[in-house]
């Protein structure tokens, strides 16, 4: 009994030493890490612990009364709320289905690229918008859609067509929003595709090639079976974050004359509950969102895994 206690003291002291070890000689990298295990705590972990809000009177001062589910009842009777829901779903859909493919088809497009510097370049320009901000991204697409002085209305003019106010139209401010997320994004989210094509191994294009496939051939039977894992968990979590519509860009972006269609989830609560300072309400609309993001992730997770094999984990 004593030496089983001994070789489990021994075990463990070896892995704590271990563990030292580790951070003494990785501490420049925790400490680079810490920043954002500060930002997720904060505001990821924390306000988990204050969703009770959504089933009280919320009160700054004073007790805040329990109240069950009215503002859950409130939210699904609120005349806005289907219309805002609306939105969301057709905002998100065309941002996860209609943009899924096209950071795929750009790693695919890169990784053929022979020049090195070519791909660099290629890719450097492709990563850039990421790091702007939408309030600058906002003004430049404001700035090129202008009716008045904008080049993709200058190029309407060449070819005789009449000049359309974009970022007031009904019918195109979606559109918008797709295709500036899409610029913005698609360079940066291909990266993990890229990583995912360093990684297959050069014997099965070597194989390949003696056996005379083409370029399209090698693509479809070996590159893309081999990135299926990384698309799948991907999509997986894309659609966790359904419901994240994007608050920053539709924010940057909505005006009076479009706000009606365009006006999604997280602009609701900004309104509710910032602006109207209906805390509670505004929680109850938040902890829903949240649900049906835990929802979509789980049903997704074993669909994937029962057809495909593969899934989260």
């Amino acid at each position: 009994m004593k030496k089983g206690k001994s070789v489990a003291v021994t075990a463990e002291n070896t892995s704590g030493t271990r563990l030292g070890k580790d951070i003494r000689l990785s501490g420049p990298l925790y400490l680079m890490l810490l920043p954002a295990l500060v930002y997720f705590v904060i505001f990821h972990i924390i306000p988990i612990a204050n969703m009770s809000m959504a089933f009280q009177d919320f009160r700054i001062m004073g007790n805040s009364p329990w109240v069950g589910l009215k503002h859950f009842k409130l939210l699904f009777s609120s005349p806005n709320f289907y219309g805002v829901m609306r939105n969301t779903v057709i905002i998100s859909a065309m941002k996860i289905f209609l943009f899924f493919p096209i950071p795929i088809i750009f790693a695919l497009l890169v990784n053929e690229l022979r020049t090195v510097i070519t791909r660099k370049f290629v890719q450097a320009v492709a990563y850039l918008p990421h790091f702007l901000s939408w309030v600058i991204i906002a003004g430049v697409w404001i700035e090129f859609l202008s009716p008045q002085t904008g080049g993709a209305n200058r190029l309407r003019e060449l070819v005789g067509l009449p000049a359309i106010d974009y970022m007031t139209s009904k019918q195109h401010i979606r559109w918008v929003l797709f295709f500036s997320e899409t610029w913005r994004s698609f360079g940066w989210d291909s990266i993990i595709y890229l990583a995912a094509l360093m990684r297959i191994s050069p014997s099965l294009y070597e194989s390949a090639n003696m056996d005379g496939a083409g370029v399209f051939a090698k693509m479809r039977y070996i590159t893309l079976p081999e990135l299926v894992p990384t698309m799948v968990t991907v999509f997986i979590l894309n659609l966790g974050f359904f419901l994240n519509a994007g608050f920053d860009q539709v924010f940057n972006m909505m005006n009076d004359s479009v706000i009606s269609v365009i006006d999604i989830l997280d602009t609701f609560v900004y309104r509710i509950g910032l602006v109207n300072m209906q805390y509670s309400f505004s929680t109850a609309a938040s902890l829903f969102k949240g649900v049906i993001g835990l929802v979509l992730i789980m049903s997704t997770h074993f669909t994937a895994k029962k057809v495909t094999g593969k899934g989260l984990w």
